[in-house]
């Protein structure tokens, strides 16, 4: 079994730093000095490094800061300052690519490997409060304070030949009347979102149609969200301090209203304040949940009783991170810490000309033996080139390596995103053939009021996508 430790952190101070605590023992193993997260201001990138954007700028004049602590020495933050001050923030599961959003409603794309900035746009006309990839990082969700959701395809923001011209949306959402507060992707292929606002709605919509699938009304603002290990179960902290537990309603609402429902929900209090934060653990046994009285709340999820409670100063806790113990310190039979881990450089500030020398940067981990003090590390495109010049005046064996794993893993993005757009246009065609069908069918029936079949619409929608999943 993993063990796993909770990392937390405050935007009210820069001095209240990150908080690491033992999940298990309760111990605080390790303070992180000079860190000021807003909410979803703070990552942990593969498993290596802690990124956090910074509520109050460090050293900055006039810009942000976003600050990486490599897990194995983390009292040595690397220190990179955009152009302007960077709220949420996201990274794709693989760990190439990073998007932060900022107060103006612009948002940015850096190359995490490189430094290089991508793309920069007017993502929204508002500040923009939370940012997520779905399930295949092939979309970036972004959701700004005047309640708008917008969803961007990432073939779109990474391509470098049209840096010209603004990107376009795929589909752009007004339904909440408030701030976005958090998002969730969940359904076959990650193809369902789930967010949460200060509307006091969670909404569920279905990405590939852009339909607003379900809505679920709470007594107040929804401040945080979170899904257990299944994906079937929605936990919804409010402004008061209580916990909501509902089953996951993904089903295909009608025409331009979606059902509404209060139904019963199983309630959890343990907290004074509004809940600011819900994560799992990895085993998915454990639900941590903060809260604005400055407390930490771990739940056993098989009897809903509060096992562990931690203190966290004086400061509200913004984010929660899960992470493996190991990711810390990791020791070898002798001993000794080892340096393991990725090369990050600084984040640029501004966009890079799409010729520059610096050159595209391909995922390329090499692996060594701790032995030879080698570690895992990743390089540009451009000083790859050069060593397989190099390696192929011997006709190495590396040479011919180095090639293979270049061409294997542009492939290997490029039918990921491929494999994705065709899902996406047959499950499109699939569910517009059926609705027209069906509605077909049914304006031809005397028999049925318009009521009944709308009701007998979304049973034999819901049953067909039920059967097709």
């Amino acid at each position: 079994m993993v063990r796993e430790v909770l990392v937390a952190c405050s935007d009210r101070s820069m001095s209240l730093g990150i908080t690491v605590w033992d999940m298990n023992t309760g111990d605080r193993l390790l303070h992180i000095p000079t860190c000021a997260s807003p909410f979803h201001g703070l990552l942990c990138l593969r498993n290596q490094f802690l990124v956090a954007s910074q509520a109050h700028k460090h050293g900055s004049f006039g810009g942000g800061a976003i600050f990486l602590w490599p897990l194995n020495k983390p009292q040595s933050p690397l220190r990179s300052y955009p152009i302007e001050a960077i709220g949420p923030i996201s990274s794709t599961k693989d760990g190439l690519y990073l998007v932060g959003g900022a107060l103006s409603g612009n948002a940015y794309v850096w190359e995490i490997m490189s430094g290089r900035l991508l793309k920069t746009w007017r993502a929204h006309p508002k500040a923009l409060n939370c940012l997520a990839f779905s399930g295949d990082d092939s979309l970036l969700i972004s959701g700004s304070c005047d309640g708008v959701i917008r969803i961007w395809s990432m073939i779109s923001l990474l391509d470098v030949t049209d840096s010209g011209s603004l990107p376009s949306f795929i589909h752009c959402w007004s339904e909440h009347h408030s701030s976005i507060t958090g998002f969730l992707t969940t359904g076959s292929s990650s193809s369902v979102l789930v967010s949460s606002s200060m509307d006091g709605t969670c909404k569920v919509w279905d990405l590939i149609s852009g339909r607003l699938c379900h809505t679920q009304a709470f007594p107040t603002s929804v401040t945080a969200i979170a899904l257990d290990s299944e994906k079937q179960i929605l936990f919804s902290g409010i402004a008061d301090g209580r916990i909501f537990v509902n089953i996951l309603n993904v089903g295909l609402g009608l025409e331009n209203s979606a059902v509404i429902s209060e139904g019963p929900s199983m309630v959890l209090r343990g907290h004074k304040g509004s809940i600011t934060a819900l994560t799992f653990s990895f085993s998915g046994s454990l639900l941590i949940s903060a809260s604005e009285d400055c407390t930490v709340c771990l739940w056993d999820v098989s009897d809903w009783v509060i096992t562990r409670r931690f203190n966290y100063q004086k400061g509200r806790i913004t984010n929660l991170v899960v992470i493996p113990q190991s990711s810390l310190v990791s020791v070898v039979e002798n001993h000794q810490r080892v340096c393991y881990g990725l090369r990050v450089p600084v984040l640029d500030k501004y966009p890079q000309p799409v010729n520059s020398s610096s050159g595209t940067v391909t995922l390329l981990p090499t692996y060594c033996s701790i032995e030879d003090g080698n570690m895992t590390t990743f390089r540009s495109t451009h000083s790859l080139n050069q060593q397989i010049l190099d390696l192929e005046q011997g006709r190495t064996p590396e040479a011919l390596q180095m090639k293979v794993e270049m061409s294997v893993e542009n492939r290997m993005w490029a039918t990921r995103m491929a494999k994705h757009v065709t899902e996406m246009n047959r499950h499109l065609q699939s569910r517009l053939l059926d609705l027209v069908q069906y509605r077909l069918s049914l304006s031809s029936d005397p028999d049925f009021s318009t009521t009944e079949r709308r009701k007998k619409l979304k049973l034999t929608v819901h049953n067909h996508l039920r059967r097709n999943n």
